[in-house]
C-alpha cells in the first residue's frame, strides 16, 4: 500500500511541476511578468508568544517566544514551500 501512495505523491509531484512550468511559459508568451507570489505564514502575537500561522488554512505551525526567532522561522518555512532546504541551525539566539 505505502508504494501506491509514493506513486500517486509522485505523480502528484509531476503535475504540479507541468502546471508550474506551463504558467511560466504561457506569461514569457504574452510578455509579462509572473505576478508576485502571497506571503503563505504570517506571524501573529497571541499572548506572550509568537504563533506563525498559516493563511489559507488559518492553523498554527509553530510558535516562538521573540519576535525575531518567530520572524526567522516563517522565513524557514516559506523557503521549504518554495523546496528550498533550510535549517535553523545558522540562526543565532
Amino acid at each position: 500500500m505505502q508504494s501506491m501512495l509514493q506513486q500517486r505523491a509522485a505523480g502528484l509531484l509531476a503535475l504540479r511541476t507541468r502546471a508550474i512550468i506551463a504558467t511560466v511559459e504561457l506569461y514569457a508568451m504574452i510578455g509579462k511578468e509572473l505576478p508576485a507570489q502571497k506571503i503563505r505564514y504570517q506571524v501573529v502575537t497571541k499572548g506572550n508568544a509568537y504563533h506563525i500561522v498559516e493563511r489559507s488554512t488559518g492553523l498554527t505551525k509553530g510558535f516562538r517566544w521573540t519576535w525575531k526567532e518567530a520572524v526567522n522561522l516563517a522565513q524557514v518555512l516559506e523557503a521549504r514551500a518554495d523546496g528550498i532546504k533550510l535549517s535553523l541551525s545558522g540562526v543565532r539566539k
